[in-house]
């Protein structure tokens, strides 16, 4: 009989002085002004990291021999208000088709030129208690230090 496993989702929330759209856009179209490169899964050193931007599209690394390595799929597309992604990286930081730990992003409007984001990262039980509870910690650490490096890259051009 297997036990059902409850791990905490990571919440956490960055305010950004740019419109709705141009945070939106910032996040999803702008990947490579923002996310590291040494933060990459696939085959190093990555010339670029980009998202499909639509439903079923994927987040992909391009390494600069031209290999793609999908990190993650768009499962809601909702332009500029929420995109949710499969996360499909492992515990040991690799690119794994079979994990399914969710990253919900939400962009609130906080009237006409600021914008609160809103990221959800959970399902981490959906690998097992131990990978989802060592997944958990690492980006529980991790997403503070993205999303500032988002907001700074949005309000450059908001």
């Amino acid at each position: 009989m297997s036990e059902r496993v409850a791990i905490a989702p990571v919440r956490k929330t960055v305010h950004v002085k740019a419109p709705i759209d141009h945070a939106f856009d910032v996040f999803t179209s702008g990947l490579s002004r923002w996310w590291p490169f040494d933060h990459g899964v696939g085959k190093q050193p990555i010339a670029k990291v980009l998202m499909e931007p639509r439903l079923g599209g994927r987040w992909l690394e391009i390494s600069i021999d031209g290999s793609e390595t999908a990190v993650a799929t768009v499962t809601v597309w909702e332009p500029p208000h929420r995109l949710v992604l499969i996360w499909q990286i492992n515990a040991q930081w690799k690119p794994d088709l079979s994990m399914k730990s969710e990253v919900d992003v939400r962009f609130v409007a906080d009237g006409p030129d600021a914008t609160n984001v809103e990221l959800t990262h959970h399902r981490f039980e959906t690998m097992g208690a131990e990978a989802g509870t060592s997944l958990r910690n690492d980006v529980d650490r991790g997403w503070p230090g993205l999303l500032e490096r988002f907001a700074r890259e949005a309000e450059k051009q908001g």
